[in-house]
């Protein structure tokens, strides 16, 4: 049974989510203050955070940030009642593990929840190192048609053959992860351990012995033998997620690695050899972490002999509803549901929207969206609001211009009659600037 934390500073909408929540079996501990939340977190063991965006004297982000600092592994969910995606898509990126808007729908508080504990099982189950091997399967790779999608697709197929260390670099959400699997499994190492590790998770102090390993005995809580990643993915691949996170003492530890091939667990004086190809990721900047001498320049080298850009969802918007087909039928699979497809409004909704969130915000409105629906067919009335505060704003914005026509001609002109350019200049997706063409007659 999952124990929650609940912190919410309204006693009234507090108890009936309490309520609410111990029906469907989970158990549940309130606290309607930061300070009191603090004090219980210190006495017992939760499995999921779950708190209030605004809390009395207290930012819900910098509280949900001292816990991921202190609780690496306790997922924290974000309340809203202001409908502020780009609220949520910060706290995402600060380590949020998803967030829901008030007024909530039952169902989806328990789907959030569930993926959110869900991932942690995920994350745990990938700690015990020795049963850590990821098979990637053609299912796992999204191939697209537009532009961005091919070069990447050729970029994969290059480097893939090699040993070449890669770095990968894009916005949070875009799929850098499935990436690193690609090109694992397109290469000689392909048969052998993929071990991912996420850096933003791993407190310093913990950071050698997620690399390395540790013998039992080594420091206080070291109460068994562990295996490293490093050793794990010996003669495989080792993929680090947003490795811009390294504080820089564990750079030197890492770059030592890297040069040496050789490591030695926390505790032993034995060294071991390892056979690993290098792959990481970030949606920081590390050339200009490099100039601000957070990031090691000698690393930075290291771990960047190819570069692949992970372009973001509106780099690929011919690709928009081949992805939202495959997380369709991913979300039909994994929920036992038959959804034929979207209504023509969702298709107009999507394809107006700016996903902030990329990849891994339109795969979770089209979850949650799959679990609502009740026909063949996706409505709008399955969607978050705060999808059409978005896309009627981007709508508003192109229907400012007094004559559109006029807008097109001088956009088309301004950006040299490139089409992406120009649905760029407008604001508006390349469909609707197709759409705009034909009715203005415009060549």
């Amino acid at each position: 049974m999952s124990k929650i934390l609940l912190i919410e500073d309204d006693v009234s909408f507090c108890m009936m989510l309490e309520n609410f929540l111990e029906k469907k079996s989970y158990t549940v501990t309130t606290a309607f203050t930061a300070e009191e939340a603090k004090t219980k977190i210190k006495s017992q063991n939760f499995d999921l955070i779950i708190t209030d965006l605004r809390l009395p004297n207290y930012d819900g982000i910098e509280l949900m940030s001292e816990f991921k600092k202190a609780y690496p592994t306790i997922p924290v969910i974000l309340m809203t009642g202001y409908s502020d995606v780009n609220t949520a898509v910060k706290a995402i990126k600060n380590g949020a593990a998803d967030y829901i808007s008030k007024p909530f729908n039952p169902e989806e508080v328990l789907l959030v929840i569930s993926n959110a504990l869900e991932i942690t099982d995920t994350n745990l189950t990938n700690k015990t190192i020795s049963n850590n091997k990821t098979k990637t399967t053609d299912e796992d790779v999204i191939l697209g048609i537009s532009a961005a999608s091919k070069k990447l697709a050729e970029y994969i197929q290059l480097v893939s053959p090699t040993d070449m260390s890669v770095l990968i670099i894009g916005e949070s959400g875009t799929g850098k992860e499935v990436i690193a699997k690609s090109i694992h499994q397109n290469s000689p190492r392909k048969n052998n351990n993929f071990i991912a590790v996420d850096c933003g998770a791993i407190p310093k102090e913990l950071a050698a012995s997620e690399f390395f390993g540790h013998l039992k005995g080594s420091f206080t809580g070291a109460i068994n033998d562990k295996i490293g990643c490093f050793e794990a993915a010996n003669k495989g691949t080792l993929f680090l997620d947003e490795i811009g996170n390294l504080s820089y003492e564990n750079q030197i530890q890492l770059l030592r690695a890297l040069q040496e091939r050789k490591i030695k667990p926390v505790g032993s004086n034995k060294e071991i050899n390892v056979d690993i190809r290098i792959i990481t990721a970030t949606n920081e900047d590390l050339r200009e972490a490099v100039k601000n001498g957070t990031f090691r320049e000698d690393l930075y080298h290291r771990i960047n002999e190819f570069s692949i850009q992970s372009p973001s969802l509106n780099e690929r918007n011919e690709d928009l509803m081949i992805f939202a087909d495959f997380f369709l039928g991913k979300a039909n699979q994994q929920l036992n549901k038959n959804i034929i497809g979207f209504s023509p409004e969702v298709v107009t909704v999507f394809e107006n929207y700016r996903w902030p969130g990329n990849l891994r915000e339109l795969q979770n409105i089209i979850k949650r969206a799959t679990l609502l629906s009740q026909g063949d067919f996706i409505e709008k009335n399955t969607l978050p609001h705060e999808i059409f505060q978005m896309a009627n704003k981007i709508i508003n914005d192109f229907s400012l211009f007094e004559n559109e026509k006029e807008a097109i001609l001088n956009a088309l002109e301004q950006a040299k009659n490139n089409k992406s350019e120009t649905a760029k200049l407008l604001k508006i997706n390349r469909k609707t600037l197709y759409n705009k063409l034909k009715q203005y007659n415009i060549d």
